[in-house]
């Protein structure tokens, strides 16, 4: 049995801490980066054209497009597969 397997082990790292303290520790990690100049900014021209290219791929997919077609604007929260707790 692997250390992941364990059920009565405590979260330690970012599961430990509660969403405040996360999203804390995650802005200064991007504050630090965008300092050091190792954080890309994109130009509204690179947003727009990743976008794009994002919408272009997605929408190939006929099956996921009509099926966003039959929900509308309905919003839902996202369902945890059964793979992801296996």
């Amino acid at each position: 049995m692997s250390d992941h397997d364990k059920t009565n082990a405590s979260p330690r790292g970012f599961a430990a801490m509660d969403e405040r303290r996360r999203r804390e520790v995650a802005s200064l990690g991007g504050r630090i980066a965008h300092a050091r100049g190792r954080a890309h900014c994109f130009t509204p021209e690179e947003a727009r054209k990743a976008g794009q290219k994002g919408g272009s791929q997605i929408s190939r997919n006929r099956k996921h497009m009509a099926e966003l077609g039959r929900r509308g604007s309905v919003h839902e929260e996202p369902k945890p597969s059964e793979e992801a707790w296996t």
